[in-house]
């Protein structure tokens, strides 16, 4: 897509939020002495600028507004950025000037629109605005977002960051984003191996329910028949307290040296009409094998039984892997009747 059709979305008004994550010695900068910095790009871009709370290592800025406001916004994140790499190198030996990069948060469901059938849209984004565009192929920790780094001169940055504005706005995230949330600094980094180091527990449990709060999940009746009752909230989020360690992703007993295993095992089970299985197990069992990854419960679904119109599922697991596994598949359900509510995203799915 040309640069100057990208300049003309900036026109239609549209309202996007992007999320970037950065370091804290990159957020200082962007703050400024007594926060004069990130209150001139406030009032200069017309974004909505806000930096998450928080003793982390790493923090989440949100930017908000109408595309115009957003590229205002990040263009002189870019030029600051570039400011503080130029007074480094006034002290350093190094000739050669290092790009500026960004690392954005992204929804893992619109990065295949982001890559393009191929690697096509992501290649031609690197060649029509010079920079270097990287998407993880992981998911950040806890969430359902991937890290999408930007590179180059602050112009070509500007460009390619409204290239993927472009896209973002023409394929909207499919189902529910669990977003990612930066750790204090005294809770667990892990990573993708599923390493982790120890933190305590009162941390843990509420790493879980940060996890669980802010995702408000309306109730929908599916096919007129089945109403499919939102999770409890609430009680999720008092069960997440009393818990001890939220395991990591895809492991079964979290490693914290000098702790016993996690709770005792415990099941649950659910009963699913035939007819509504399929969009909890997904094209080759991919939605399921999602949802156990995440939980880090096991979940086993039991065979049709002739005469019956349900399936039993079984979920087993600490009762903090249960109740994340519970409400990751109500928010299949919720995503389900959304694409039934617009039956032109059915194929997507």
């Amino acid at each position: 897509m040309e640069p100057t059709k990208v300049q003309s979305e900036g026109g239609l008004n549209v309202t996007l939020t992007i999320r970037l994550l950065m370091h804290g010695k990159e957020v200082g900068s962007i703050i400024g002495k007594k926060g004069e910095t990130v209150k001139k790009m406030r009032e200069e871009s017309g974004a909505r600028i806000n930096i998450s709370e928080g003793n982390c290592p790493e923090r989440i800025v949100t930017i908000t507004g109408p595309t115009d406001a957003i590229f205002k916004a990040f263009a002189m994140i870019a030029y600051k950025f570039e400011e503080d790499i130029i007074n480094s190198m006034s002290n350093s030996p190094a000739t050669s000037k290092p790009p500026v990069t960004l690392r954005l948060v992204v929804p893992a469901s619109q990065c295949g629109s982001l890559i393009g059938k191929g690697g096509s849209k992501i290649k031609e984004m690197r060649e029509s605005t010079g920079a270097q565009v990287q998407v993880a192929g992981d998911m950040l920790p806890n969430s359902t977002e991937r890290a999408v780094t930007i590179s180059g001169t602050p112009e070509a940055i500007i460009q390619c960051v409204k290239q993927i504005c472009v896209v973002m706005l023409e394929s909207p995230p499919k189902g529910a984003t669990i977003p990612y949330r930066p750790k204090p600094a005294s809770t667990p980094v892990i990573f993708s191996g599923g390493q982790v180091r120890a933190e305590p527990l009162a941390a843990s449990a509420a790493n879980l329910s940060l996890l669980l709060q802010h995702q408000p999940l309306p109730a929908y009746t599916i096919q007129g028949q089945y109403a499919i009752p939102h999770p409890d909230l609430t009680k999720l989020h008092q069960l997440a307290m009393q818990q001890t360690p939220f395991t990591p992703l895809g492991q079964t007993t979290p490693a914290f040296p000098g702790l016993d295993a996690s709770p005792p095992a415990s099941t649950h089970e659910l009963t699913i009409p035939n007819d509504l299985i399929g969009c909890i197990i997904g094209r080759q069992g991919t939605k399921i094998n999602e949802i156990r990854q995440m939980s880090g419960a096991q979940i086993k679904i039991a065979n049709a039984m002739e005469g019956s119109s349900e399936r039993q599922i079984t979920i087993t697991g600490t009762p903090a892997n249960i109740s994340l596994a519970q409400y990751l598949i109500n928010a299949r359900f919720r995503d389900v009747a959304a694409m039934w509510n617009d039956p032109s995203s059915m194929s997507t799915s």
